[in-house]
Order: C-alpha cells, then structure tokens, then sequence
C-alpha cells in the first residue's frame, strides 16, 4: 500500500495541467506523476530536468538511456520505475526478453551483452551504485566509447534515477497494471 496517496480524478485545473505536461499525448498519468503533484511545486521543478531526460536533447542514444535507467532502478530494488521503463521502452530499446532479465538479475558479463558500449553502460551503473564513483579504468574505458557530452548526461541521469528510485520505493507505490515484475523476468514469463 502507497505511503502518500496517488491524486484521483477529478483533478483540479492546476494538476490536471501539470499531469498533462508530465505524459505523453493521450497517455493517462501514472502513478508516480500522480503521486508527485501532491506537492505540485516540486512536480513542477522536476518537469524540466525529466523532460530533458527523456527527451532527444540528451546525448544519449534512447538504447543507452534505457539501459541505464533500468539497471539503475533494478540495482536500487525499484521494481514500479524499472517496470514502466521496461514496458514502455524496452522494445523501442531494442531489449531482449534476455538482456531484460539479466539488468533486473544478472551482470554486464552476461552472455546477451555482446556490444561493449552496452556493456560498459551497465558497468558505470554498477560504479555508480556500488561506490557513488567511476574507477580511472572504467572511466578511461567509457572515454574510448562516449564523449564528454554523454559521460556527463550518463552520470546524472544515473543519479536522477536513483533519485526517482529513492521516491517510488520510499512512498512503497503500488505497480502499474500490466507491467513486469522482477520475479517474472527471473521465470521467463516477461
């Protein structure tokens, strides 16, 4: 059960603008958003930074993106941020039902991992998690693939995910229906 209550329709002018500002066209809010604009200030501040984190401004390639986020969510425990990213970018990503399971279960050294920019993708994850750093080797290593730009956008959007991570487990919100869950990648059924 949630810590802080999702908003419910009908919303107000103030949120429901916000929600709207916050998915894409169309698209109903979830959970988090809805979650979020209980301090709309705060929504409001965030909109821009995620924008631009999911956005084609980035410098990152989506594949990149994705497989950033969702190792970082996966290594925080973080299972509703990983689910919605899975679902709703793990095919325009390029994942494979393997590759899925191994970022919710397994390493960079996973047999899936054939592509080194992927590879060194999940490696500066795990850095970042494990020791809130990237090592001289890796670093040199991720320089060889990555320029300056994208170094930069993977490291803070590694720490805006965890920063996401941080909110989603602490305010224990319940998935989105239809989405992964960790249990089901490690079986297959995803």
């Amino acid at each position: 059960m949630s810590r802080i209550a999702a908003v419910w329709p009908p919303y107000d002018d103030e949120v429901a603008s916000q929600l709207e500002a916050m998915m894409p066209a169309g698209a109903p809010p979830i959970v988090l958003f809805r979650t979020f604009v209980r301090n709309l200030p705060m929504a409001k501040a965030m909109q821009e930074w995620g924008g631009y984190e999911l956005s084609k401004r980035l410098s990152l390639t989506m594949r990149d993106r994705e497989l950033l986020i969702d190792r970082t969510c996966a290594r925080c425990g973080c299972e509703y941020e990983w689910a919605v990213h899975v679902a709703f970018f793990g095919e325009r990503a390029g994942l494979t039902a393997e590759q899925i399971t191994s970022i919710a279960h397994g390493d960079a050294g996973d047999p899936c991992w054939i592509d080194q920019r992927d590879r060194l993708v999940l490696e500066a994850a795990d850095a970042l998690h494990d020791r809130s750093d990237i090592g001289d080797a890796l670093w040199q290593e991720l320089q060889s693939e990555f320029t300056d730009a994208e170094l930069l956008d993977l490291v803070m959007l590694c720490g805006w995910y965890h920063a996401i991570s941080f909110a989603a487990n602490a305010s224990r919100l319940a998935l989105e229906p239809g989405v992964p869950k960790f249990a089901d990648v490690a079986r297959g059924e995803a």
